[in-house]
């Protein structure tokens, strides 16, 4: 029976998406569907397919096959920048930051999207827009660092920085590649919860690829696992067991 009422589009739509790099097939015809708000974690052992994956939802790479869609829209036909910018986040595994600058451009990084090239080169001199900096490193316990040089900050407080940049940035979808792979276990805790909390406050997408089974139970509504470039299976981290996880990552498993 038809109540009239329609589910709203995926926010993020992947059908039979593939790639290939020299000598590997990165992602083999994957398929799945992101809903706005969701909070999905991306599992499996190295060489899986998760960085390529983020990088084709972050538009850092083509599909060879397939169809992606952000908010409806071939990602191929997203403007760099500026559309993509709106829409999608990705911190990469060594954060990206630039060291030798101070923290304030480091985060204001996150608005060349929206700026043009003589206003981001203005803002090496004079900061624009350094209320949102300001505001954004508050919010993580380090607005005493704003003028500090990035090298100088420990490695928890660089962490920050680089999520006050994505605050600054404000896109729809926040994506992050292994972003604890390096961190003790309390730090990797510590960044996770930093994610989750500004996805839950903003209402924002966040999809992240993890190898710590109970952050991802802790943290992550949902869990799709990868492995040879082949989804293995899509979840709640609710079903998540140990027999499913061994299975993951046997890479000499015969499926």
């Amino acid at each position: 029976m038809n109540d009239g009422l329609s589910r709203p589009t995926p926010l993020i739509v992947a059908a039979g998406v593939a790639k290939s790099f020299p000598r590997v097939r990165a992602l083999d015809h994957v398929s799945f569907t992101i809903d706005q708000g969701e909070r999905v974690a991306l599992a499996g052992p190295s060489g899986s397919g998760k960085t390529t994956l983020l990088y084709l939802m972050a538009g850092l790479v083509q599909p060879d096959e397939g169809t992606l869609l952000l908010e409806g829209q071939p990602i191929s036909q997203l403007t760099p920048g500026g559309e993509l910018a709106r829409l999608v986040g990705l911190i990469h595994q060594q954060y990206d930051l630039v060291p030798h600058l101070p923290v304030i451009h480091n985060v204001l990084a996150g608005r060349l999207g929206e700026w043009g090239l003589f206003r981001s080169m203005f803002s090496l001199l004079w900061p624009q827009e350094r209320h949102l900096a300001e505001a954004a490193l508050a919010r993580l316990g380090i607005a005493d660092k704003l003028h500090e040089r990035t090298s100088h900050l420990s490695g928890g407080e660089q962490q920050r920085v680089a999520i006050a940049r994505l605050m600054v940035q404000s896109p729809r979808i926040i994506l992050a590649d292994e972003p604890v792979s390096s961190l003790d276990p309390s730090r990797a805790e510590e960044m996770v919860r930093l994610l989750t909390d500004l996805a839950d406050t903003s209402g924002k997408t966040l999809v992240v690829s993890l190898h710590a089974p109970n952050l991802v139970q802790r943290y992550f509504s949902r869990v799709i696992g990868l492995r040879d470039g082949q989804l293995q299976f899509d979840m709640p981290t609710s079903e998540l067991t140990g027999p499913v996880l061994a299975r993951l990552y046997d890479l000499n498993h015969d499926q």
